[in-house]
């Protein structure tokens, strides 16, 4: 199986989070002061020349409301996780009554 390089990782954290800061109408300012770290450091996160740590990386997504789906989209290349992904992203494009039918479908599903 193809490994996931670093370079690709911080190239795709970087340019998800300049897509998600710029959607949310926010400076690398306004990002900087919200986690504490510098400008600097985010501008070399979204021009992905700068790792992110974990907790740097949980923080920029509750921020910003990014899911991890979003995040990993482009990185993951496991057919089986992707398939997960892909039925992930239709569930939260549904009503939360619609949720909780697709719940209980599966529930049956699962009994059967």
């Amino acid at each position: 199986m193809k490994s996931v390089r670093k370079v690709d990782i911080d190239k795709v954290l970087g340019e998800v989070f300049k897509e998600y800061r710029m959607k949310n109408k926010l400076t690398q300012e306004n990002i900087a002061e919200k986690l504490g770290i510098s400008v600097k450091y985010i501008s070399r996160i979204e021009n992905g020349t700068g790792g992110v740590k974990v907790e740097t990386l949980v923080n920029y997504m509750n921020i910003l409301c990014i899911s991890p789906n979003t995040i990993f989209n482009k990185l993951i290349i496991n057919d089986n996780l992707k398939l997960q992904m892909q039925l992930s992203k239709k569930i939260n494009e549904l009503s939360n009554d619609k949720i909780n039918f697709v719940i209980s479908v599966i529930d049956l599903l699962n009994d059967l």
